[in-house]
């Protein structure tokens, strides 16, 4: 495990060779916090959403009037964590939408429309909404992502997606 400042971190999972602020699909899974149902439960291969899965269903959706020429894929919501495609089209001629700035150099800025922060702000959105409403919910800290890089690949992944309340029992975030 590497050290930063003297204490351990984990690496970073994500490709260091790609700006997630870049155009392109990508597959986003994010689990609850020790993969509690928070978000309600699998009957006869359907989600049966809860109320704060019904909150990461509208937040998700919301994620449009809050980022920059954002597209969505296939998304669920499963009973402890939700898979979408997130598609950037940020195609202003320098593949990424942002302006490089000294400030933003030094603090490594993830700009407003990158993969991170859009998911970040997802994030805060549902746990600020379900606290505020009075519910038990937490989200794991990291989140899972995948940059989807051909046609076959996408087709594949959407399908997953759109099958995965009937494979429930078979997942591996099946508890």
């Amino acid at each position: 495990m590497e050290r930063f400042q003297n204490k351990y971190r984990i690496a970073s999972a994500r490709a260091a060779w790609w700006d997630y602020g870049w155009a392109g699909a990508y597959f986003i899974t994010i689990c609850t916090a020790q993969r509690h149902h928070y978000f309600g439960n699998i009957n006869q291969s359907r989600m049966q959403l809860s109320s704060v899965g019904i909150l990461a269903d509208v937040f998700w959706h919301e994620i449009r009037h809050h980022a920059q020429q954002v597209e969505f894929g296939a998304f669920v919501v499963m009973p402890n964590h939700i898979h979408g495609i997130l598609i950037l089209n940020n195609d202003d001629g320098n593949n990424d939408g942002r302006v490089s700035t000294p400030s933003s150099q030094r603090f490594q800025n993830q700009g407003k429309n990158t993969v991170s922060s859009i998911i970040g702000g997802y994030k805060s959105a549902v746990t600020k909404h379900a606290h505020r409403l009075g519910f038990d919910f937490g989200w794991q800290a990291r989140l899972h992502d995948h940059i989807i890089r051909n046609d076959a690949e996408y087709q594949r992944i959407n399908d997953y997606i759109e099958q995965n309340p009937a494979r429930w029992d078979a997942d591996k975030f099946y508890t």
